[in-house]
Order: structure tokens, then C-alpha cells, then sequence
């Protein structure tokens, strides 16, 4: 017994196998069994499951990647060609309109002026149509504020006056002589005319422009002149050498200041070698008066270019 115990003892160590037993070097094959992502992704031309749903395919990615990257190289062109087209329009806008091929226009008929500039005002003294200047009183030099001649224009020295003020009997030398004018003279008079500052000039069309600037104590004495003067019917006084006027109702209202009043009449038919159109504007404490004439007919664009500008400075 003692013997088969000791037998039955002994034999432990055979027993002690397992380390042979340990195969769990063999089951760590494990990263070979790892292909359960072939198993899952189905191959591009094979629809997936109906049970699995809308699952997307690895295709589609691509191709949105595609579209992508073709979006932004779009957006990348379509943006430089904004930025080259937004410089082409500013550039267009820059430039003058006969300057751009294509846009240049024949001139309509208007005169090139110097650069108007209004004449200082000494200190302190408020515009004409400032709110505390009620009197209407323009405190500029009166001479400054009359409408230079445009360019290529040859000026006419009698209109200049002494001093650049003109005699009374030379502004009214314009009209038919005659008790209507005699008139005149006297309401100047009555009325306390200050001062008259003209300028005259021919362009090389021929047309002859005068203005005059006659300048009194208070707006309120121009406005009862205006109206007495130049009526909407017809102006009171007849210009030298004119057979009458009627009121120009083509004139454009935009082209004067909006603080001054104005009428504008053009010479009626029958007329002579010459047609005249005569304006009279009411600027605060200054009644300015426009002739201009020109050979066969007085073209309406200088004419109402020259209201507007000498409208522009007296506003």
C-alpha cells in the first residue's frame, strides 16, 4: 500500500503537462481572424442588404469628394473673375463717357465753362438765403457773383462798366425805346437801385450773351419787380429789335437754383435774321437779367445752361 501510494505520488510530476497544454500562443492568432471589416463592407457592385437600410457605399464618398473639391475650384474661379469684373466696372465709372469706346456721345450743344467758384463773404455776413438774413441781401462782391464767359467766347469790354459797375442807361439801352422804358428808369429809381454788374461775350457760332445783375436794398423790391417785369403772359419791356416774346414752357424747372424764382421767354414768330431769348431771374436782394440771340434761331441748350450756372451762383 505503502508502495502504491508512493507510486501514485510520484507520478504528479507526469501530470504537470500544462505547460505543454498552454496553446494560448496558438489562440492569440487572433490578428488573422480580424477581417470582419472585409466581411461588413460590401463590395461597390453589390447593393447592400435590404435589412441593413440605406446603408452608403464607399463609391459615393468618393464622388462627393470629387464634387467637392470641383465646388471649390469653381467658387475659386467665379470669385477671381468677380474681383477682375468688379475692377473693369469701377474703372468703366471712372472714366469719362467719351473716353469709353462704344459710349462716346457728340457734344448737345453746351458750352465749356471755367470752374464756378463763389466769391468769399466777409466775416460774419450769412449767405443770401441764410434763415436771419431777411432781407435777402447778397453780401458778396456783386461783381463776382456775375457769370464768367465759357471757353473760346470773346468778351464783350463795353458791358464792363467803370469799375465793373455798368451805368443804368447801358443796361437800359437793351430795350425799345419809349415810354415803357422811361418808366423803368424811374421805378429804378423809386425803388433804389444800388448797383448793376453785367458781362457780355460772342461765341464762334455767333450767338451774343448778356447778363446783367441789378442789386437793391431787400428781396421784397425784386419780387415786386419780378412780377411787374416778367409776367408769365410776356415780358412788360420789348428788347431792341424784336417783334415779341412768349413764355417758354419747354423750359426744364430742375434747371435753376431752387431758391430763386425765374422766367424765360423765347421770341415769337415773325422774326427777324436773328432770334432772341430773355430770361429774369429773382435771387433774394438781385433781379439778374439773361439776353443771348443767335443767327436763325438761339439754341435752347447754352441758354438754359447759362440760367441754371448763373441761377447756381446766386443761390
Amino acid at each position: 500500500m505503502t508502495e502504491q501510494t508512493e507510486r501514485t505520488v510520484q507520478a504528479e510530476p507526469t501530470v504537470q503537462a500544462e505547460p505543454t497544454v498552454q496553446a494560448e500562443p496558438t489562440v492569440q492568432a487572433e490578428p488573422t481572424v480580424q477581417a470582419e471589416p472585409q466581411t461588413v463592407v460590401a463590395p461597390p457592385h453589390q447593393p447592400p442588404a435590404p435589412s441593413q437600410g440605406p446603408v452608403p457605399a464607399p463609391a459615393p464618398v468618393k464622388k462627393n469628394r470629387r464634387v467637392l473639391h470641383a465646388a471649390l475650384r469653381w467658387t475659386a474661379a467665379v470669385v477671381v473673375f468677380a474681383a477682375a469684373g468688379a475692377g473693369t466696372a469701377y474703372g468703366i465709372t471712372a472714366m469719362k463717357r467719351t473716353d469709353v469706346p462704344g459710349l462716346a456721345t457728340q457734344s448737345d450743344g453746351r458750352w465749356e465753362y471755367p470752374t464756378l467758384v463763389k466769391p468769399p463773404l466777409p466775416s460774419g455776413s450769412p449767405g443770401p438765403f441764410a434763415e436771419g438774413n431777411t432781407a435777402g441781401a447778397h453780401y458778396a462782391d456783386l461783381r463776382e457773383l456775375v457769370l464768367p464767359a465759357p471757353e473760346g467766347a470773346v468778351q464783350d469790354q463795353k458791358l464792363r462798366g467803370t469799375d465793373g459797375w455798368l451805368a443804368t442807361k447801358d443796361f437800359l439801352a437793351e430795350y425799345a425805346p419809349g415810354s415803357a422804358r422811361d418808366d423803368l428808369r424811374q421805378e429804378f429809381v423809386d425803388k433804389g437801385l444800388r448797383h448793376i454788374a453785367a458781362r457780355g461775350w460772342t461765341t464762334p457760332d455767333g450767338t451774343r450773351t448778356r447778363v446783367y445783375l441789378l442789386q437793391f436794398g431787400t428781396a421784397e423790391v425784386v419780387d415786386h419787380l419780378f412780377s411787374q417785369e416778367a409776367p408769365i403772359d410776356g415780358p412788360r419791356q420789348q428788347l431792341r429789335g424784336t417783334d415779341g416774346f412768349v413764355f417758354d414752357s419747354d423750359f426744364p424747372s430742375e434747371a435753376h437754383d431752387h431758391h430763386v424764382d425765374y422766367s424765360v421767354y423765347i421770341e415769337k414768330r415773325p422774326r427777324g435774321a436773328e432770334q432772341t431769348r430773355q430770361g429774369y431771374l429773382s435771387a433774394g436782394d438781385v433781379l439778374a437779367v439773361i439776353v443771348q440771340s443767335g443767327k436763325g434761331a438761339a439754341k435752347a441748350v447754352p441758354f438754359r445752361q447759362t440760367v441754371a450756372l448763373q441761377s447756381e451762383l446766386l443761390g
